[in-house]
């Protein structure tokens, strides 16, 4: 029989509560419905008023993955939705405004993904990102040197940065910014990653093709078009063991020297925001938003 519980005046049945997601480590259902509980409280804010894509993974990471951008069927009544543009069509997609509808989604067993724009303002992005993806035999270490020289690229035209993991092998660089449009944000992003590409010759491409990819960390600019959409602060990762994409300190980016130092798992969460709260918060402050030159 699935377990009914209230949250928050609202009727949820949580199903499946004992099957083992992570295998690696036994992680269950459960226990990531606990997880997304503990942490509602950022991850909402990050969530709030952008349209949410599902990464669903109902079997664990090695079971069938799939993206889902309309709203599910089955979908409560009471969980908030939005028509969003889009170029094949306008769709009718999510969003996750309380911790009813956070658990909800979460009893689906998905990664959250969301754009860098916020609904009532399609297109018009507040934030910039840069997802730095380690091309074997580079690391996280070496996406950590790319971060940091990107931080002060950014900091040069005024603009704040603050990192988080991915949850996979690499790093995100955010940034907050007074609206604008995210092809002009792409742009920008470009721009840097290219001169990422010569300043630290050898080590970086701004190019995704794979052949160029080896050794070097892939400096991801378009994940600021406006179609795209980037794993939230936070969430869980469909991946061998439970791990987040989680905050850090500029200080843990310039301290790596090991992969495993920034290998965060949902464990690993609560104490982190009991010591720093949300490093990311200042993404949350309209008023932090930087201008591009």
């Amino acid at each position: 029989m699935t377990p009914i519980t209230e949250v928050e005046g609202r009727r949820l049945a949580l199903s499946n509560l004992e099957k083992v997601l992570y295998p690696a480590t036994g992680f269950t259902k459960g226990e990531v419905l606990h997880y997304y509980a503990t942490v509602a409280e950022p991850l909402l804010a990050h969530l709030h008023n952008r349209p949410l894509s599902f990464l669903r993974y109902p079997d664990g990471p090695d079971g069938q993955v799939f993206f889902a951008k309309n709203v599910p069927p089955g979908t409560p009544d009471w969980v908030r939705t939005a028509e969003v543009p889009r170029s094949e069509g306008p769709a009718r997609m999510v969003l996750i405004q309380d911790l009813a509808s956070l658990m909800w989604a979460a009893n689906l067993v998905t990664e959250f993904h969301t754009p860098q724009w916020q609904v009532d303002a399609p297109g018009e992005a507040d934030r910039l990102v840069f997802d730095l993806d380690p091309g074997a035999p580079a690391t996280i270490v070496e996406c950590c040197e790319v971060a940091l020289w990107l931080r002060e690229r950014l900091a040069a035209d005024g603009i704040a940065a603050y990192a988080k993991t991915s949850g996979s092998k690499g790093l995100h660089l955010l940034a907050a910014l007074a609206p604008t449009p995210s092809k002009e944000v792409t742009a920008y992003a470009k721009e840097l990653a290219v001169e990422a590409e010569r300043a630290l010759q050898g080590r970086v491409t701004h190019r995704m093709t794979k052949s160029l990819r080896g050794g070097r960390v892939f400096v991801d600019w378009s994940q600021n078009a406006a179609r795209k959409t980037t794993a939230t602060p936070y969430t869980l990762r469909a991946r061998a063991e439970p791990t987040v994409s989680a905050p850090v300190t500029w200080e843990e980016v310039a301290g790596c020297t090991d992969p495993a130092e920034l290998g965060l798992r949902a464990a690993d969460i609560v104490p982190r925001l009991e010591r720093y709260g949300d490093l990311l918060a200042p993404l949350l402050d309209p008023c932090r938003g930087g201008a591009l030159p």
